[in-house]
C-alpha cells in the first residue's frame, strides 16, 4: 500500500529550460495525506512515525488539520524510483519536497521556477532562443554561452517570420 496519491501530472522541460525542440519529461506531484504517521490517537502510529526520516513532521489531526489536509507533497519525474533501503514508501532523489501548507500557499508559477530549477541542475539558464532559416535554432544562456540545436520540422517548431537584430531570416531589412 502506498502512502501518497497523484495530485497532478504534468510535462516540464526535462533540462529545466522550454524552447521550441527541447525534450520534455513528466513531473508528478505526489500528496502525503495528513493522517500518514500522525501523533493523534486512533490512526496506528501510537508507537512513532515510520516516515520522519524523509518526510516532513507531522501533522496532529486535532490541531486544526484535518485528514484532508496533505502533510506533504512530493514531486518526482516519472522515471524517479519508489523505494530505498531506509524504507520502501521513499523516493530516490525527489526533485522537490514541500509541506502541506507550503505546497498549498505557493502560486504555481513559483512552484514551476523551482521545479525547472532543479531539473536544470547546474546548467546555465535559456535566455533567449533565435531561430535560422536552414532549421537550426541557436540557445543563448545566461553565463553567455550559446548551443545550436536543429529543429526537428518547420511547420510545428519554426515561426514563418522571425527576426533577428532588425533581419528576417531570409535576410531582408525590416523597418
Amino acid at each position: 500500500m502506498s502512502i501518497d496519491a497523484t495530485l497532478w501530472h504534468l510535462h516540464f522541460p526535462r533540462h529545466g529550460d522550454a524552447y521550441a525542440g527541447c525534450e520534455w519529461i513528466d513531473v508528478l506531484a505526489q500528496g502525503v495525506p495528513a493522517h500518514v504517521g500522525t501523533p493523534t490517537p486512533g490512526y496506528g502510529y501510537e508507537s512513532g512515525d515510520p516516515y520522519e526520516s524523509f518526510l516532513p513532521a507531522p501533522l496532529r489531526i486535532e490541531d486544526g488539520a484535518s485528514e484532508d489536509d496533505l502533510r506533504a507533497v512530493v514531486f518526482v519525474s516519472s522515471t524517479t524510483m519508489k523505494g530505498t533501503a531506509r524504507s520502501g514508501q521513499e523516493y530516490e532523489s525527489p526533485l522537490l519536497l514541500l509541506t502541506g501548507a507550503e505546497y498549498a500557499a505557493t502560486p504555481f508559477q513559483v512552484l514551476h521556477d523551482r521545479l525547472c530549477t532543479r531539473l536544470r541542475g547546474t546548467r546555465p539558464q535559456l535566455v533567449l532562443q533565435l531561430f535560422g532559416s536552414d532549421l537550426t535554432t541557436m540557445l543563448v544562456f545566461d553565463d553567455g554561452s550559446t548551443r545550436i540545436a536543429a529543429l526537428d520540422s518547420p511547420s510545428t517548431t519554426m515561426p514563418s517570420s522571425s527576426s533577428v537584430e532588425g533581419k528576417s531570416t531570409d535576410g531582408t531589412d525590416h523597418d
